[in-house]
């Protein structure tokens, strides 16, 4: 599955060799036994973060975007809903981190949601609103890795 203006699908290469390593790494046996926090596969070009956390309603959650990475959501155990929108027209909260390459903004009330279940991916490009975390039903416990493409 993509979704996505076309004219972000059209400028990201979603079979880059940058892309390949992620998908590579993420067809790994042990992502459950990973450590948490950052494990680097191609330097600051492509790497993984591993969180666990519980899901929480989507109301009490905000939408983030970045300009330089490309994120692929992967569920290892549990799940969640993830909202999206295009970037365009949202309010940004607050000021844009350069450094940590994100931001965060107000939910539309014309986003899409998808449900992310263990064993799946989704993949948000820069100006690809998105807001992971969120309970279906009820709250969860979750064990995700989100890989870092460089755009």
């Amino acid at each position: 599955m993509l979704l996505a203006p076309l004219a972000h699908a059209a400028r990201t290469d979603y079979a880059s060799d940058r892309f390949k390593k992620a998908y590579a790494f993420l067809e790994r046996e042990d992502l459950s036994a990973l450590p948490l926090g950052r494990t680097d596969i191609d330097g600051d070009e492509v790497f993984a973060l591993v969180s666990e956390y519980d899901t929480a309603p989507a109301p009490d959650l905000r939408m983030e975007a970045h300009r330089r990475y490309c994120d692929i959501h992967c569920m290892v155990s549990g799940e969640e809903l993830i909202q999206y929108a295009p970037l365009e027209g949202l309010i940004e909260i607050g000021s844009f981190d350069e450094e940590a390459d994100g931001g965060r903004y107000g939910t539309p009330p014309w986003c899409s949601s998808i449900v992310l279940r263990a064993g799946q991916l989704a993949v948000f490009a820069p100006g690809d609103a998105h807001k992971p975390g969120c309970s279906f039903g009820a709250a969860k416990p979750v064990r995700k890795v989100v890989v870092k493409v460089l755009a």
